[in-house]
């Protein structure tokens, strides 16, 4: 008779490798600078773009991928204040705080 706990340790890893093998990965969407959350905070692809007189706190170094919200390794990741949509790695926001470390 096989127990609750040995199902769940046979199915999850099961479904962890299918989920590799077919390459089925959730991939985000990435976000419109003319989308209102992005307009809101001042999104832009490109950082060199940002209006330095309308974001003071802007600083040329800035970008999204050394900022703690973003969440990815190459070269667009995901933002949770933007929806969970992928924005630049070389792209700035209002909301920019450098990550820790």
């Amino acid at each position: 008779m096989t127990t609750r706990r040995q199902f769940i340790m046979t199915i999850v890893p099961a479904a962890a490798a299918f989920g590799a093998v077919t390459g089925v990965q959730a991939q985000a969407a990435k976000v419109d600078e003319k989308d209102p959350a992005a307009v809101g905070l001042g999104y832009k692809h490109d950082a060199t773009k940002v209006d330095a007189k309308k974001y003071p706190q802007y600083k040329a170094g800035n970008t999204c991928g050394n900022c703690q919200f973003y969440q990815g390794k190459d070269a667009w990741g995901v933002c949770p204040l933007l929806g969970g949509k992928q924005v630049a790695a070389k792209g700035w926001c209002s909301a920019y705080v450098k990550k820790a470390g």
